[in-house]
């Protein structure tokens, strides 16, 4: 029976089965992200990280969140950049699932739950977010939630030694 997906708010206790996720699978990560310092393998380090994103939610600039399979945390999915002037309301959708629970689906239900919380609970426009050219498991999931891809942005980001293009995506809520 497959497991099912769920997202919260991130806590303060998420930081231990966070920091075990982040140390087995920091090679398969490599590509895909940035370097981080070696306190943010640690339970201490992601303690911190989780109370600088709750510090921007209480602000109103981000909405961290955990992805939980059965009640386990197996990820995290989280809205960054958030704009909610009238003008603006949009945000950055960003994701990531733990090895151990990748190819069961997690990633597509967690990105369509974020989806209803920046359209229901954030009162959000536009869902922008961007992939590494060769994350094409990433660009699934954007696509099977009904992302479009608008433009490269080249160089944009430096990862596993070299800068990278990245492919942005953009999906209007409520459509």
């Amino acid at each position: 029976m497959p497991s099912r997906t769920r997202i919260r708010l991130i806590e303060p206790a998420d930081a231990v089965p966070i920091a075990a996720h982040r140390v087995r699978d920091v090679e398969a990560f490599r590509p895909w992200e940035p370097a981080q310092p070696a306190d943010y393998f640690t339970p201490e380090g992601q303690a911190e990280r989780i109370e600088g994103l709750l510090a921007g939610h209480r602000a109103g600039t981000v909405w961290p969140g955990v992805v939980l399979a059965d009640d386990q945390v197996v990820g995290q999915v989280t809205v960054g950049g958030i704009l909610p002037q009238p003008h603006l309301r949009r945000g950055s959708v960003g994701y990531w699932i733990a090895s151990v629970a990748q190819n069961q689906g997690h990633a597509g239900r967690a990105v369509a739950l974020v989806l209803r919380v920046m359209t229901d609970e954030l009162c959000l426009h536009r869902a922008e977010a961007s992939t590494n050219l060769e994350n094409l498991p990433s660009q699934r999931v954007l696509r099977r939630n009904g992302f479009t891809p608008y433009g490269v942005a080249h160089s944009a980001i430096f990862l596993d030694g070299s800068w990278r293009d990245g492919l942005l995506w953009e999906r209007i809520l409520g459509d």
